[in-house]
């Protein structure tokens, strides 16, 4: 990922999703998403979407995931096999969080849904359309810029298996892989587009909070077995070309129940990726960059910490940007480090966003300032 630009500065990237046109919106929350208005409309806002991530100083772009109705939901139109449940319960799962803060989420903030689909027939993949499409936007929307390199985000196999219950295979295993197969199409598809290739997994950290009756131990066993089923997916892929992103969500909760990052940073770096997202910017999470006093990033291996979050809308100073850049450098080296993002900043297209669009932009503009603060310092300029 633009090695040669690494080894002169800090890069800056973010996870994938970004706020979506009013009208755009809409339409999905409308369902009018297969005519010619929903394409143009498409077209139109990634071409806007990559512009201003250029205009605000991001150099690793994407197409803002405008076209998805979800970082997941998107996989129900691209993947064969599933069905709306029959037996759908009422209400939320109830995971650590829900349990520790009752009144908090019982007010309506958000919660986290049960799986909605049934895998009822053999999955397999059938967006080869709709993924076609959003290469051939992402490329248009090229065309108007100069950025260092660009990603399109994928869902994981395990974040895709939590949306559904199996009724079609033999065991919840060969469900999963199923799921990994499919998906190795859109994988493949996304890298030999010319793109570097994201994979979405909250999932993977995200299991323990979900499931109160898990221990660690528990957890990191679950962990293993998706990233085996992950790295069979991806296994034509050079790593070089894959970064994976993992984080807890855009809940802006109370996240006592977040499973630490030190109990998953090994089975982490044993996924099939040279670039590794995670959060690192929210009151949460922030003290773990000391992680990597302990743990050594492999030769070859980048990551890309969180240095501003979606968890709050106050913007972040580009001196504290800046900072929590020069902490994550001075232990895994400078050229080993890409400012990134804690989460996607609009996940669902939602009425009222998480966090407001002007928002998003502006701790954006902090995020490259802070970039250009640690290179001046890092590089001695």
């Amino acid at each position: 990922m633009a090695l040669e630009e690494r080894t002169n500065r800090i890069l800056t990237t973010h996870v994938g999703s970004l706020p979506r046109p009013d009208a755009l919106s809409t339409m999905m929350a409308e369902g009018a998403t297969a005519t010619p208005a929903f394409d143009k409309a498409v077209r139109e806002a990634v071409d806007v979407i990559v512009r201003r991530q250029a205009e605000v100083g991001i150099d690793i772009v994407d197409d803002g995931e405008q076209s998805k109705p979800g970082f997941v939901a998107y996989v129900l139109d691209r993947v064969g096999g599933f069905s709306p449940r029959e037996d759908m319960p009422d209400g939320f799962l109830k995971t650590r969080e829900t349990k520790a803060f009752p009144e908090f989420y019982s007010c309506g903030h958000s919660g986290t849904a049960l799986p909605r689909v049934a895998t009822t027939t053999a999955i397999k993949y059938t967006g080869h359309k709709q993924l076609r499409a959003d290469i051939e936007n992402l490329k248009a929307a090229l065309q108007n810029v100069k950025v260092a390199d660009v990603f399109m985000p994928a869902a994981s196999p395990a974040s895709i298996e939590a949306w559904q219950v199996n009724r079609c295979y033999k065991s919840d295993d060969e469900c999963l892989y199923a799921i990994a197969e499919a998906m190795r199409e859109e994988y493949e598809a996304i890298v030999a587009a010319g793109f570097m290739l994201q994979i979405d997994d909250p999932r993977l950290v995200m299991h323990y909070m979900l499931h109160p009756e898990m221990s660690i131990e528990d957890a990191r066993r679950w962990i293993v077995s998706r990233i085996a089923a992950l790295n069979h997916a991806l296994r034509n892929i050079p790593p070089e070309r894959i970064r994976h992103h993992t984080c807890y969500g855009i809940n802006m909760g109370p996240r006592t129940s977040d499973l630490e990052f030190r109990h998953v940073v090994d089975l982490v770096l044993t996924i099939r990726a040279n670039f590794y997202s995670f959060e690192a910017a929210n009151p949460r999470h922030e003290h773990e960059w000391r992680v990597w006093e302990n743990v050594k990033l492999p030769a070859g291996k980048a990551i890309l910490p969180g240095v501003i979050t979606q968890s709050s809308v106050l913007v972040e100073h580009p001196e504290l940007v800046a900072e929590r850049i020069q902490r994550f450098a001075s232990l895994v080296g400078r050229e080993n480090v890409i400012a990134s993002a804690d989460c996607g900043f609009a996940s669902t297209p939602r009425a009222i966003p998480e966090v407001h669009p002007a928002i998003v932009w502006e701790k954006f503009r902090s995020l490259a300032e802070g970039a250009r603060i640690a290179t001046r310092t890092l590089w001695n300029r």
